[in-house]
């Protein structure tokens, strides 16, 4: 696990890999799309989906569940700034009809 510093500041990322809340929303949604599968299945469909190994999903599995509340507010801030920037490109869509 190595740490980086952004524009939403100090995140937790995997060695050679993604954030540690891109997998965990990975994990997420592969929760919410499966719901009967067990957590081994999601864990085996979040690698499949993200293409890297198991341990590094594990990893930021354990890490989300570590610090469950920064790693759900890096989400949240995400998902924010997906909506703002898709609310953005509606406005300038709009103006170019």
């Amino acid at each position: 696990m190595l740490f980086r510093d952004g524009p939403s500041g100090r995140r937790a990322v995997l060695i050679g890999g993604p954030d540690v809340w891109e997998v965990v929303r990975v994990v997420q949604s592969a929760r919410a799309a499966e719901p009967d599968l067990d957590a081994e299945a999601v864990v085996r469909l979040a690698v499949e989906t993200i293409g890297l190994p198991p341990s590094k999903v594990r990893g930021a599995l354990d890490y989300w569940a570590a610090y469950p509340d920064e790693i759900e507010q890096q989400i949240r801030d995400a998902e924010e700034a997906e909506r703002v920037a898709e609310k953005l490109w509606q406005r300038e869509r709009r103006r170019l009809s």
